[in-house]
């Protein structure tokens, strides 16, 4: 698809801002391996060879039962038993010996006297922890960083990388739901009072007046002790108390913009409402919207990690920086879980920010017909 004049304007002023520019790629590479998170941080193997075939624990569940085990329950691919059965095809004698039979079939080709010609292998993530595994082997609750554990563990002795990695995929795509929700309404709302004025824009503003009002905290937090909280409902609640901050940008904009000459010869031409609003006026009122947008996400953001850091948010199945948080300030001896959620929501929140600096430069019609 071929790039009109005008946005190959806005893609060089966006450009141009350098530290829009690296902010940008830095940001779409910690996001695009977060969205890989099961890839980079997991307590299942990517790939086992087994016997003659090969099996994608990542993608299909497989029970003990499964490489010659007793339980049908899922396997614990880092115990010795199941380590010992995939090693040697399924010898039984594992069961019993795990760490005496691995080590023969490892050293010799052989377990309980019978030849592997086939020894099976596991090929592991990056990390091989989620951010749900319990390592049993950490004496100490939370443990320093380490070989094993780069940014040590937390108090139930989790893996830190793995928590920040699934916790920031979590949060920047929270804070991007809640943004679109509100977007969408917000803008919706400020065209229409500004388009139509009159009595509609009154009865708007009265009810923004009601609603910027409310106290959203309190609501939410007596909201999440009669329903049990998930992804999506707190979503919404968050994205309802957030689009009033558009209304006021979008409604002057269109206040303005209605009794332009580019307005009134559309409507001379029989353009619906609709159209105008939408094609013609929307565009001059992106850059006052866009200037807004970075708060929309970094408040999301701070929203989300608030809640989980009092107990009010997302349920702790849920990987969370707000409740790494906590842990930091309730394990001051344990500096590294404070100072780790520290710079994930400094580094995170400051390339938003940079990046929506060069967005709304890109938008910007002062310097896109300089």
């Amino acid at each position: 698809m071929r790039l009109t004049a005008l946005q190959r304007r806005r893609l060089a002023n966006f450009t141009a801002n350098r530290r829009a520019f690296w902010s940008l790629w830095v940001f779409l590479a910690l996001f695009l391996v977060t969205l890989s998170a099961e890839f980079v941080a997991n307590d299942k193997p990517l790939v086992v060879r087994f016997q003659d075939g090969f099996r994608f624990p990542i993608f299909s569940f497989y029970s003990e039962a499964d490489f010659g085990g007793e339980f049908a329950t899922q396997a614990e691919y880092t115990s010795p038993e199941v380590r010992c059965l995939v090693r040697t095809g399924g010898v039984e004698a594992c069961l019993d010996d795990p760490d005496g039979i691995y080590q023969e079939a490892v050293t010799q080709g052989t377990a309980d006297g019978q030849p592997v010609t086939q020894p099976g292998w596991m090929i592991w993530p990056l990390i091989p922890f989620s951010y749900n595994t319990i390592n049993y082997d950490v004496t100490t609750a939370p443990s320093p960083p380490d070989r094993t554990h780069w940014l040590g563990t937390d108090d139930q002795t989790r893996d830190v990388v793995a928590r920040v990695i699934y916790g920031f995929r979590i949060s920047v795509l929270f804070a991007l739901v809640v943004a679109v929700i509100s977007s969408l309404i917000g803008i919706f709302a400020g065209a229409t009072q500004g388009f139509f004025g009159g009595w509609i824009d009154l009865v708007f503003q009265r009810i923004v007046e009601i609603w910027v009002n409310m106290p959203s905290l309190y609501i939410i937090i007596i909201l999440s002790a009669i329903f049990t909280m998930n992804f999506w409902l707190l979503t919404l609640l968050i994205a309802f108390f957030s689009w009033t901050s558009l209304v006021g940008v979008v409604r002057a904009e269109f206040l303005r913009a209605r009794n332009f000459e580019y307005v009134r010869a559309a409507r001379a031409l029989g353009l619906g409402n609709a159209k105008i609003m939408f094609r013609h006026m929307l565009p001059n009122a992106m850059v006052a919207t866009l200037t807004l947008l970075p708060f929309i996400i970094t408040g999301a953001i701070g929203g989300l990690a608030a809640l989980d850091f009092l107990g009010l948010g997302l349920p702790p199945s849920y990987p969370s920086l707000g409740e790494l948080a906590l842990q930091g300030k309730n394990r001051l001896n344990a500096p590294w879980l404070g100072f780790t959620a520290f710079f994930t929501f400094a580094i995170m929140l400051s390339l938003l920010v940079f990046i929506f600096e060069g967005v709304r430069d890109a938008f910007d019609p002062r310097k896109t017909f300089r």
